[in-house]
């Protein structure tokens, strides 16, 4: 009943922002406005990949026609243990918290990816997608952040109240795409720095970089893809460490390859996937995710993406009943692509 009731009202709210589109904005975000590249035609960013684009209006047509799959209305795990404070030299401890929310320890420096800690996302408080699980760390038990990765501007991927709770308590360094300080900046969170697909930022040991990915941006109606979506490539002792953000099957994977080799471990999306026609050039599914993880030639590699916000008509456990079968198929172990459970460290070798 609460998932029918969320449906409707989501679908609702929609309706109300697809009548105001002509003179209401106010949701967006910031924008990018510098040089003209090949990935940037001086208003728009756009993906490597051709492909076609999904408008607001094929949205509704996927709301007005869509067949959920079963999600729990609440899935009680408990919280994950308190992490330790530092991982020092080659040693890497990762997290899986929700979502595309991961902790990275490795280095002496603590690592957020795409952090939302919110119970619902949205431009709206009360209005938008709640979480299915609670987050397998509590705020409260995580270590002092010193890196926040931002992948894109989308409400679960870029959480204002998860961000401003950040930059209270450790004020790390954020990292993002071009065009998107200027959100960031009017926050408050004024440690942050912008990248383009490639460039790099140094912190301390580490060298990272902002990486293309297939997907696309906006927080309202009027600022689609004015911002840059990406994933990123830590270099660390032991290896690199890839993080996709959300993206699509793309000749991204190839390229992060090519240009840093073999990978000790890629965080890899799976969700959501359903409709197919609505959702598969912009997200991974199981499938995709493995034959991005044999391309990498990642060591190990880990599912993210799955079982916290219901965004697409798969059920809340088939992308990874999915992921199950294909690593069975393709004679893959559980240790070499890891569906983690939420909130246990797991330490990489």
């Amino acid at each position: 009943m609460k998932r029918k009731k969320s449906q409707l009202i989501n679908l609702i709210f929609f309706l109300v922002i697809a009548a105001a589109i002509s003179s209401c904005c106010s949701f967006d975000g910031s924008r990018y406005t510098g040089s003209v590249s090949d990935h940037f035609d001086g208003k728009h960013f756009h993906n490597q990949d051709s492909g076609t684009e999904r408008s607001f209006w094929d949205f509704l047509e996927w709301q007005l026609t869509s067949s959920k799959g079963d999600w729990s209305d609440w899935w009680a795990d408990p919280p994950g243990p308190k992490p330790t404070d530092r991982v020092y030299g080659d040693t890497l401890i990762v997290t899986f918290i929700n979502h595309a929310t991961v902790l990275l320890q490795t280095n002496g420096i603590n690592i957020l990816t795409d952090p939302v800690w919110s119970e619902s996302i949205s431009p709206i408080p009360l209005i938008g997608f709640d979480r299915h699980r609670p987050p397998g760390i509590r705020f409260r038990d995580l270590p002092h952040i010193d890196i926040v990765l931002i992948s894109h501007d989308h409400y679960d991927h870029l959480d204002i109240p998860t961000l401003n709770r950040l930059k209270k308590a450790y004020n790390p360094l954020f990292l993002v795409g071009l065009g998107n300080k200027g959100l960031m900046d009017e926050e408050g969170m004024t440690n942050t720095f912008e990248l383009d697909w490639w460039q790099e930022k140094d912190f301390k040991n580490l060298k990272i970089t902002f990486v293309p990915a297939r997907h696309f941006s906006g927080r309202g109606l009027c600022d689609r893809n004015e911002t840059l979506w990406g994933g990123y490539v830590i270099q660390a002792k032991g290896g690199p460490i890839y993080f996709a953000g959300d993206t699509g099957f793309g000749k991204h994977f190839k390229q992060i390859h090519n240009k840093f080799g073999p990978m000790r471990l890629s965080m890899l999306p799976i969700a959501p996937i359903k409709p197919a026609w609505f959702m598969h050039e912009i997200h991974e599914n199981p499938d995709d995710a493995v034959k991005a993880h044999k391309i990498l030639h990642s060591k190990t590699s880990m599912a993210i993406h799955w079982g916290t916000f219901e965004q697409g008509d798969d059920g809340m456990l088939d992308p990874v009943l999915a992921l199950e079968a294909i690593r069975k198929k393709e004679g893959i172990s559980r240790n070499e692509f890891i569906i983690p459970s939420h909130g246990t460290g797991i330490k990489i070798e």
